[in-house]
């Protein structure tokens, strides 16, 4: 029997699934995943080892209080306000299903996570992306259309590009009908929040992760900011799909990392120190860039180069991210490692040129 035979075919929903950066096994220099370079907070450590392996046989607090507690705290927001999930990705995914759940077309960047157009594609939500300018920079009027939601991410990835608070809330409120939706996941390393709108647009979702300024990338901890209406909104949907998504080593583990602020503005600035660095070794290489306010940079050398520098490099288990994609096709994306990390990288990739 063929494929053409099996009539079942017909009912199980296909898509174009994301695909992510390659994890590699062995000792390589781990340039394409964003990832942070050094390990979680101490008080993460101790979280774990303290923790009592006999709780592990219940199911963990389906509202994750502490963490969310924790969370709320950090960000002087009520706990009412805050939503946690199992990476920004899961969190963004539930926020499509939840918030973007009618006819018109959603709205994001035709450049940006591209993730957003997998989600939209699974939940069958129709979408629109709205072209960058060619600074790769977001066009605000072309957001002030009919739409049935909008997301966007800030800074942008993979090109790191930051928007001003200006310009998100000139798309915020001319869109006070639909929800938008500002994915922060690399807002710690620059450019301006989005969490002083809160108190101004009722329609403002705000997302964070954990997996990058805070070293928690293998634990999956992502949040959310929102009025209490659409949090509600958002646990509904939650609780209606799995009421434990929140692993208790998650709970205790993130509670331990938003806690220890001194380190997290440590390996931050370190991370942020690095990155203005390798921005003046890639100029000095004849590398071109948008500034980047996240802790990668996306940077081309000329046409039809990247590809081939990306494969070099590999084969020096050095690991940067290439987008086979038009307009990507000529950029490397390259994460910020550890000064160690960066200065064998610059050794390697002047050698591949």
């Amino acid at each position: 029997m063929g494929l053409a035979d099996m009539g079942f075919l017909d009912n199980i929903r296909r898509v174009t699934p994301y695909v992510p950066g390659e994890q590699p096994k062995g000792k390589v220099i781990k340039l394409n995943t964003n990832e942070c370079p050094y390990p979680p907070s101490p008080k993460v450590r101790a979280a774990l080892q303290g923790m009592d392996i006999d709780l592990l046989r219940k199911y963990p607090d389906p509202d994750a209080f502490e963490l969310t507690h924790a969370i709320a705290e950090y960000y002087g927001l009520k706990d009412s306000q805050v939503f946690v999930g199992v990476g920004s990705d899961d969190v963004l995914s539930q926020c499509f299903l939840a918030f973007f759940a009618g006819k018109r077309p959603i709205l994001f960047p035709d450049i940006t996570y591209s993730f957003y157009d997998v989600w939209a594609q699974v939940y069958d939500i129709p979408y629109f992306q709205i072209p960058l300018k060619d600074d790769f920079s977001l066009n605000a009027e072309a957001f002030l259309r009919e739409n049935g939601g909008i997301v966007i991410a800030n800074p942008n990835a993979p090109t790191g590009v930051a928007e001003s608070l200006e310009t998100l809330e000139e798309i915020i409120k001319g869109n006070t009908d639909s929800v938008v939706i500002v994915d922060e996941a690399y807002i710690d390393f620059g450019g301006e929040t989005a969490l002083p709108l809160l108190q101004k647009y009722e329609n403002l979702i705000i997302t964070r992760t954990m997996s990058k300024s805070r070293a928690l990338a293998g634990l999956r901890v992502g949040y959310a900011f929102g009025n209490e209406t659409l949090i509600k909104c958002l646990k509904d949907v939650k609780f209606s799909i799995n009421s434990y998504t929140m692993n208790l080593p998650a709970i205790i583990m993130g509670k331990a990392a938003i806690e220890d602020d001194v380190y997290f503005r440590e390996i931050r600035d370190r991370v942020v120190a690095t990155r203005e660095r390798s921005k003046e070794h890639l100029r000095d290489m004849g590398f071109s860039f948008q500034d980047s306010k996240a802790n990668f940079i996306f940077a081309k050398r000329g046409a039809g180069q990247a590809e081939e520098v990306f494969r070099a490099l590999r084969d020096k288990d050095i690991y940067v991210r290439y987008f086979n994609k038009p307009v990507l096709r000529d950029y490397l994306r390259i994460s910020i490692g550890t000064d160690e990390e960066m200065d064998i990288f610059f050794r390697e990739l002047k050698e591949c040129l």
